[in-house]
């Protein structure tokens, strides 16, 4: 395990990368039809666009932090848009542009290994981002299934220890997911008073997916007989907000609800009362960390220390909790929302109540 990361860190890194943002975009110019640079070539491959944390936070903050330690460094972007197939192409690609580093967040990480090793023959090193690859040169993410088991020790302290739960977990097909969903499970089913009534694996991490499935079950279980809600992430979240409050159910009546990315629509919903908490990751020190070894790997210099994880070299970071008490001391201290993106006209009062404004 890695030793927590200090929020001034993240504070730091923060204003790092508005300093940076702007030569982040020539990294990514060979992408988009510019002029390749000769420092070498990094691919970026990420599974997914339908939660917000991968296009908002984690591509730029990536492209930003190589910028600034290799200015003639080219990052080539792909995303897989949950396609295991499309991804699969995208690394040929990336391989036949020269990309001697490839960061990986794979859409299946149990079925990735053709991916790495392709990538691994033609010479290039393979950093498994976010998500699990055991045949990875690194692996950099962090502590999954602590996430699953701070989001359930949440709920069922909300719950009062007792009552009807749903859940609706992340995708099969993602190694983290099931992590969490271990985790969570490791609270819950110690917890003799919560009865799990109906349980999710969502195939695509959609709220859409997570909506139908909770308005589905609201048939079987009156919304009434339902104390709390597992959500493995924020999308979910605002998913199973949907389905509650389309049946009828009040927004200031709402059962406790986990989530998980801090995404601005979840901390906005903990803030009004509409969702007891989120898992906060500091992308940035995750993004930061893997510019820094992709630069290294490109570089053959120093990765620096790492930890073991399942046998391959890893950087494993610290979650943290986030609920109405604290919104300010994590996610707001730390720069990765500013009060005023939080505190919108709708949300004023609450803001107001919870010492934001």
């Amino acid at each position: 395990m890695a030793a927590p990361i200090t929020r001034g860190v993240v504070l730091g890194a923060a204003l790092l990368f508005g300093a940076t943002s702007f030569t982040a975009c020539a990294a990514n110019d060979a992408q988009n039809g510019g002029s390749k640079k000769d420092g070498g070539t990094i691919a970026l491959l990420l599974p997914e666009s339908k939660t917000t944390r991968y296009e908002a936070f984690d591509k730029p903050l990536f492209e930003a932090k190589v910028a600034s330690l290799c200015s003639d460094c080219t990052v080539d972007y792909y995303n897989a848009d949950q396609d295991e197939a499309k991804q699969a192409q995208q690394m040929e690609t990336a391989i036949s542009k020269g990309a001697k580093v490839v960061v990986l967040d794979p859409v299946n990480g149990a079925g990735a290994g053709a991916m790495v090793k392709s990538a691994q023959t033609s010479g290039a090193k393979v950093v498994a981002y976010d998500r699990f690859i055991g045949s990875a040169d690194y692996y950099l993410s962090f502590d999954n299934e602590t996430v699953g088991k701070m989001q359930a020790t949440a709920l069922v302290d909300a719950m009062g220890g007792k009552g009807n739960i749903l859940m609706t977990n992340g995708a099969p097909s993602d190694p983290n997911a099931a992590q969490f969903k271990a985790g969570a499970h490791s609270v819950i089913d110690k917890a003799s008073g919560v009865k799990v009534l109906a349980e999710y694996d969502n195939p695509d991490w959609s709220p859409d997916k997570a909506q139908r499935w909770v308005t589905d079950q609201l048939s079987k279980f009156p919304a009434n007989t339902i104390q709390g809600v597992y959500a493995a992430n924020d999308g979910q979240a605002g998913g199973v907000v949907a389905a509650l409050t389309g049946a009828g159910v009040k927004a200031d009546a709402l059962p406790p609800i986990t989530g998980q990315d801090a995404e601005l629509a979840a901390i906005q919903r903990i803030v009004a009362g509409q969702q007891a908490m989120t898992i906060y990751k500091p992308i940035k020190i995750e993004a930061d960390q893997a510019g820094e070894l992709a630069v290294a790997l490109l570089k053959g210099t120093d990765v620096g220390t790492t930890t073991d994880y399942n046998g391959v070299k890893s950087f494993i970071f610290d979650p943290i909790v986030v609920s109405a008490d604290n919104v300010k001391d994590t996610v707001v201290k730390d720069g990765f929302y500013k009060a005023s993106q939080i505190c919108t006209p709708a949300f004023a009062k609450a803001c107001a109540e919870a010492g934001l404004q």
